[in-house]
């Protein structure tokens, strides 16, 4: 998909509840149907699947910008100006509460992985539009004034017949002393990020056939903020039909919630997170991507700003299982909140 040097229109006016969100049954039917008559569209799902946003591209709203490593629909713009940035994360007792409930369902063996979250307020002088135009990421969103993403992660492509995931577990400051060795090695990383890819090799054979892990545990280097991090992926890949363009709707329903940013098992896993996390996540995780017409690229809706009633609230994670020690988790938490300006 060529790039659009398309001027950026003044802010949106636009209420939320104003936005024409679809029901899962709508909008995984006009998934279908797009895809079955090859018409590009954009298309954003909710973390629980219960808001849908599908669009046309030739007819997406104003507000609207996307980018999925090459495909973009805005130009390139450089900060131009330093900026303010200041964070106020849950304090460490509220975290730990969440987090020994979640260790009491593992012993229970109700999960063995869970993508535990929070959300942090935060204060910029930058606008929503400013941090996305602004931001250095794969997969980038920015839907009118309500919220952006600036993700490292992809979910699926699909190109001719083949489907592809990319699970992302596994995070390293890339400044530590032997940071690359360290994580491969890292017995708890190693043990969760197995558990995701198994999950995800269960998801693409409930979809396509002739699942493969072709690419296991290989090294991402993000930026964030003034920091490089480095992140643990695999890519996995797998066989659907002639006409999986017909079949979209199903195909991400089927794959949705993501099991990088739920854990597993899937279905008790999100039970745990509905009762123990104390906020709604609304888009943050859900997954957002492009049918242009012959394939498809997705991300998955990592490193999220949302702003209500003029307040931003910045929303990040990271997995728990039974070896996870709750002060790490509770900075990898903090350390994910950033802007990778």
């Amino acid at each position: 998909m060529a790039k659009k040097n398309i001027p950026l229109p003044a802010p949106c006016s636009l209420l939320p509840d104003e936005t024409l969100w679809l029901s899962p049954k709508e909008g995984f039917a006009l998934m279908n149907r797009l895809g079955k008559e090859g018409t590009p569209f954009l298309f954003i799902l909710s973390y629980d699947k219960t808001k849908l946003f599908v669009q046309p591209l030739d007819d997406l709203d104003d507000g609207i910008f996307y980018k999925l490593e090459t495909w973009r629909n805005y130009p390139v713009t450089k900060r131009q100006k330093p900026y303010r940035f200041s964070v106020n994360p849950v304090d460490f007792d509220t975290y730990k509460r969440a987090f020994d409930a979640i260790i009491e369902e593992i012993r229970s063996g109700n999960t063995y992985l869970l993508n535990l979250t929070f959300e942090t307020p935060i204060e910029t002088d930058l606008t929503l539009k400013e941090i996305f135009c602004y931001a250095r990421a794969k997969f980038k969103l920015c839907f009118k004034d309500e919220f952006i993403c600036f993700s490292p992660e992809r979910f699926i492509e699909i190109e001719e017949d083949t489907i592809a995931t990319y699970p992302m577990k596994g995070t390293i400051d890339a400044n530590l002393p032997n940071a690359e060795e360290s994580i491969l090695a890292d017995q708890k990383e190693t043990a969760e990020h197995v558990m995701i890819v198994d999950l995800m090799r269960n998801d693409l054979g409930i979809v396509g056939t002739e699942v493969t892990v072709e690419q296991f545990r290989y090294i991402d280097r993000i930026k964030a903020g003034s920091k490089e991090l480095l992140q643990v992926s695999s890519k996995i890949t797998a066989k659907l039909p002639k006409n999986w363009a017909s079949q979209l709707g199903e195909i991400f329903d089927r794959l949705t919630p993501a099991g990088s940013i739920t854990g597993t098992p899937k279905r008790s896993t999100v039970s745990i997170i509905e009762r123990v996390e104390n906020y709604e996540r609304g888009f943050y995780t859900g997954v957002f991507g492009i049918f242009d017409g012959k394939a498809v690229k997705s991300g998955v809706m990592i490193r999220f700003i949302e702003q209500r009633e003029r307040r931003l609230y910045y929303k990040s994670g990271g997995g728990i299982t039974i070896d996870s020690d709750a002060k790490s988790e509770y900075e990898e938490l903090i350390d994910k909140v950033y802007l990778p300006l």
